[in-house]
């Protein structure tokens, strides 16, 4: 089993996204092998500022063992209107369950805000993760150029109440 596939081995704490955290995500999202080549332009000069930070619900996933502490991964929940804004994963660690780890803590947030739904708007390449972790097509977002030039496919998490 190659180390991007194997599972996690390690205690990860997923926290509350705080203003020092802005640089790491920046760089987590700016780096994101999904966004080579031709999807390079849509990450280019994106930013995740402490003021994004403050405004959303955005949670980090971090590492106990080998990694030190460090970012694995993090989501930002924005409640209105209800939508999973953004989902990363560092390159290194996917495939081992983060994303999902991730996804189920939103589900969580998400109930506790007393929401029903959350809409996301998939990255192409990310499509079949979110397949796996039950997110339902509902649709497609058409292309939004310069900064997005092709269509995603949009997708909605059902939250069901306890």
């Amino acid at each position: 089993m190659s180390s991007r596939t194997s599972p996690i081995s390690q205690s990860i704490t997923i926290r509350r996204a705080v203003a020092r955290d802005a640089k790491r995500l920046t760089r987590l999202v700016r780096g994101s092998g999904a966004y080579e080549g031709k999807y390079a332009a849509a990450v280019a000069g994106y930013r995740v500022g402490p003021d994004y930070i403050e405004a959303h619900r955005a949670f980090v996933a971090v590492g106990a063992d080998e990694h030190g502490g460090r970012v694995l991964g993090f989501y930002s929940l924005v409640l209105a209107p209800p939508e999973l804004d953004l989902l990363f994963v560092a390159d290194e660690v996917q495939g081992r369950g983060i994303g999902r780890l991730l996804v189920a803590h939103m589900q969580s947030e998400a109930r506790a805000a007393g929401l029903d739904r959350v809409k996301v708007v998939s990255h192409l390449p990310a499509e079949d993760f979110y397949h796996r972790v039950g997110a339902v097509r509902i649709g497609t977002a058409l292309a939004n150029p310069p900064a997005v030039p092709w269509d995603r496919p949009e997708f909605e998490f059902r939250i069901p109440s306890e």
